[in-house]
């Protein structure tokens, strides 16, 4: 249900390459939003949607996923995840793509079309993917991952090398998504995106700088806009 917590992380300590990737960090995901996770490139993002998943290795804390310790075998048709790099078949067509996942998920093949026109790809459909542009390359990832119709919805940065008007339009179906009673969990470093979010978590250098919607964070900061917001939370952060 909307405002119960579909992820809870409780001190959460993970190292990668020798330093902490997250230290000790504490958050929840509401369910039936749309949290973005924001913050610069190395700052923990994709290894706590790693942990989410159920992928990273951690050194203490925990994480809660939909009722279930994260990585357990009975979540694993109830999340949809997506790495930067789209994992999907270069020889296969985008259908033929589609329709596989769709297989592995049980998921009807009416739902193979249905989906491929969410994202956009309605006029690609027939085509190999390995001969698609590196943002058709992501969407047909995206494909993959919505076609189960999952609980949760963990995509890291969706919307890289995506021109203004595709953008827009994931985020409006990301919108619908949550509406329909999904949780999404999706990343970036642009602020500007963090404008479509119901919540938002601030990262950087694996710690939590704030989480809250954007009003919220807005008043924490006394900034109306959200990039000087997160910088005097920066500052804030390096003074303690």
């Amino acid at each position: 249900m909307p405002g119960d917590h579909a992820v809870e992380v409780d001190r959460l300590h993970v190292v990668r390459g020798g330093r902490d990737a997250l230290d000790r960090i504490t958050l929840g995901v509401r369910g039936g939003t749309v949290t973005g996770l924001l913050g610069p490139s190395g700052s923990g993002k994709s290894t706590l949607m790693r942990a989410i998943v159920g992928t990273q290795v951690v050194v203490s804390g925990s994480v809660t996923v939909l009722g279930e310790p994260a990585g357990t075998a009975g979540l694993r048709r109830r999340i949809a995840y997506t790495t930067q790099s789209p994992a999907v078949y270069d020889d296969l067509t985008v259908r033929e793509n589609v329709r596989y996942f769709a297989r592995v998920v049980g998921a009807p093949n009416a739902r193979v079309d249905e989906t491929i026109e969410l994202v956009g790809l309605g006029e690609e459909a027939g085509r190999v993917v390995g001969r698609l542009s590196g943002g058709q390359h992501a969407r047909v990832s995206l494909a993959t991952a919505l076609v189960g119709r999952p609980e949760l919805l963990v995509l890291d940065e969706p919307t890289v090398g995506l021109d203004p008007v595709l953008r827009r339009d994931l985020w409006g179906t990301f919108a619908r998504l949550a509406a329909e009673g999904a949780t999404l969990l999706v990343s970036s470093h642009v602020m500007d995106e963090a404008e479509h979010c119901d919540d938002l978590l601030l990262l950087r250098g694996g710690r939590l700088l704030a989480q809250g919607t954007t009003g919220e964070i807005r008043e924490r900061a006394g900034a109306a806009d959200l990039d000087e917001a997160f910088l005097r939370l920066v500052t804030e952060a390096a003074r303690r």
